[in-house]
Formats: structure tokens, C-alpha cells, sequence
């Protein structure tokens, strides 16, 4: 009988040999293949719905979610945050991380956990996190699914001028400013066909809250400043062999749907798939189609198939 492996509520935490502490959860069974989770911009793991992470371990899988630096219950940063105006400017500071620091952490979790190749699955920043795994660690990626992320290209993914103006916001100071924050946010960039449940969104960003570590503001600025550090990436993504899923809603507007198109284009074979009405919001009622989704891509390559259409 293999060991179930934790469960969805116990945080586990990977010193890494950069000194930084790095929090994950791991569930499902020992012996079962691993689906990496990266969550997005400011989001911490339980960000990830836990009937998707159920949904994973029932389709055979070891889900490992983690909290990505300045987030959660991992190392909050030391240097100083970049100001609004670098940030609106595009202008980072010079000790600004990049997303391949991150995508670092991650495969140090791995290294942690003692796990070579696993099926990697990253969504908006986490999606750009995901990729810089596997270009940056190739031999540990199985797989890779990006959802509603980008390429770093300037022309492609951009926010609309609505959602700039919301993020610019002064941030929150407390957990009932904070909820009320993501509300406001939440409903502008869900899309048109899956508006937000305004119950259990709350209930998601008082936890979030409450379980933050560090600033949350100054590490979702120091995050923000990663990507613009990161520039365009379209050409490291040209070198990604790993077998790509690329999931975007056509009313994003958050990272503009162009983001994920752009996405495709520059992974050689990547399957592309448009959601329609879905915009930057993991809704529960898509837990289970975009699970099936991803299920299917990761057992296809378990299995040797997209290889074996590939060569």
C-alpha cells in the first residue's frame, strides 16, 4: 500500500541551498505522478480551489502546490519594494528578482521533496513561473499547462486600461480591506459567463490573509517588478520541448487573450485551448473541465502519445 502523502490543510516547508524558505502542500498518493502548481501574481497556494486539487488526486495524480517567494508562508524578500511609478513606468529596481529566481525556488522544492520529472501547471504569473521551469529545468518537466498567462512581449496580454486602474489602487492595510479589494477586483476581471460566488471569494482572501507571512503589498510589488524585469521572453519559450497546454478565456482582462495566443506560438506544438466567457477567475464550475483538461495532457504524455505524434 503506498503512503498517502499529507493533506490539503498542513503546510511543509523546503529550506533552499539560496536560504530562502519555500512552503508547499503535498497530497495524494506517494507513488502516483506529481502536478506542480504554481499560483498567480500575489496569490498564495490555497488560491487553488481545493475541489481542483481533489479533482487532480482522484484522476490518479500527487498534486504539490506551493507558496511562491513574497507570498503565504514562504520568505518574504528584504529589499525594498519597487514605488507605483516604477512600477506604471515598467522601471525596476536594480536588486529586482526575475522569474527564473522563481522558477528556481520551485525546482528546489523539488530537489527538497526528491522528485526528478513531474507535470508542471501554472496559471497567469505562475503560468510565466511555470514556463521558466521548463526552460530554465527541462529534465523536470513532463509536462507544462499554462493558463491565462503570457509571453512578456509587450504587444501581446496587456491589461485593459479598467483593470490598471483597480490594481492601482492604494493597497489594503487590513484583512477587511483586503476582502473587499479582491472583491472589487474579482468581479471586474471574472468574465461575462462565470460571475464570482462573493461568499466563498471572501472566505479565499481572508485566508489568504491570515495566513501571509510578510508585507503582502510590498511582495506582490517586488512579484509585479519579476515579470517587468523578466522582459519579453518569447524566445526562451521557443527553446521549451516539453509537451504544452495553453488555456485562456476569451474575456480576459487581466492578461489579454492575445497573451495566450502569443503563449502557443512560440511553443513549438503547443495545444491551444480558448474558453469561452472565461476571464482570469478559476471558477467552480470550470474546476472540472479545465481538470480534465490537464488530466488528459499529462496521462497523454505518461503514456508516450504526444511523443510519439511529435516525432
Amino acid at each position: 500500500m503506498s503512503e498517502l502523502r499529507g493533506a490539503e490543510d498542513v503546510d511543509q516547508f523546503a529550506t533552499l541551498k539560496s536560504g530562502l524558505t519555500i512552503c508547499f502542500r503535498d497530497v495524494g498518493e506517494e507513488t502516483d505522478p506529481v502536478i506542480l502548481l504554481v499560483a498567480g501574481l500575489g496569490e498564495d497556494l490555497t488560491s487553488w480551489p481545493d475541489s481542483f486539487v481533489g479533482e487532480l488526486v482522484a484522476r490518479g495524480f500527487r498534486v504539490i502546490s506551493l507558496d511562491n517567494r513574497d507570498v503565504g508562508q514562504s520568505t518574504f524578500v528584504s529589499t525594498p519594494p519597487p514605488s507605483l511609478l516604477r512600477q506604471l513606468a515598467a522601471r525596476p529596481r536594480s536588486d529586482a528578482y526575475a522569474l527564473s529566481d522563481m522558477a528556481r525556488d520551485a525546482i528546489g522544492v523539488l530537489d527538497h521533496l526528491g522528485l526528478g520529472r513531474v507535470h508542471v501547471v501554472g496559471r497567469s504569473m505562475g503560468g510565466m513561473i511555470a514556463q521558466s521551469i521548463a526552460a530554465v529545468g527541462p529534465d523536470r518537466v513532463l509536462s507544462l499547462s499554462s493558463i491565462y498567462s503570457t509571453t512578456g512581449a509587450r504587444k501581446v496580454g496587456k491589461p485593459a486600461l479598467s483593470t490598471i486602474c483597480l490594481l492601482a489602487a492604494p493597497p489594503a492595510r487590513n484583512r477587511t480591506a483586503a476582502v473587499r479589494a479582491h472583491l472589487r477586483i474579482q468581479r471586474h476581471i471574472a468574465g461575462t459567463a462565470y460571475p464570482i460566488d462573493d461568499v466563498a471569494e471572501a472566505a479565499i482572501a481572508a485566508r489568504a490573509w491570515e495566513r501571509c507571512a510578510g508585507d503582502l503589498a510590498a511582495g506582490t510589488a517586488r512579484q509585479i517588478q519579476a515579470i517587468q524585469r523578466s522582459g519579453d521572453r518569447t524566445a526562451q519559450l521557443g527553446k521549451i520541448t516539453a509537451p504544452t497546454l495553453v488555456i485562456h478565456g476569451d474575456r480576459d482582462l487581466l492578461v489579454h487573450p492575445s497573451g495566450g495566443e502569443a503563449t502557443a506560438r512560440a511553443i513549438s506544438s503547443a495545444r491551444h485551448v480558448v474558453i469561452p466567457g472565461m476571464g482570469h477567475h478559476f471558477p467552480e464550475a470550470l474546476v472540472q473541465p479545465i481538470a480534465d483538461y490537464i488530466a488528459q495532457h499529462a496521462h497523454r504524455v505518461g503514456e508516450g502519445e504526444i511523443d510519439a505524434e511529435i516525432s
